[in-house]
């Protein structure tokens, strides 16, 4: 995993794509909030956002 987080970020620096970084951010952080939250009492509120 770190790896990919090391390549990713070469890539970005090497390329100048620094605008990726908070779009890659918020996709983990949604990412993550579905699995957490799937098996909660929560899932059915977060999945009216989507």
């Amino acid at each position: 995993m770190l790896d990919l987080l090391a390549d990713l970020w070469a890539f970005m620096r090497e390329r100048k794509k620094f605008w990726l970084a908070p779009i890659i951010v918020v996709m983990i952080l949604l990412g993550g909030l579905i699995v957490f939250a799937q098996g909660s009492a929560l899932a059915p509120f977060i999945y009216t956002i989507f």
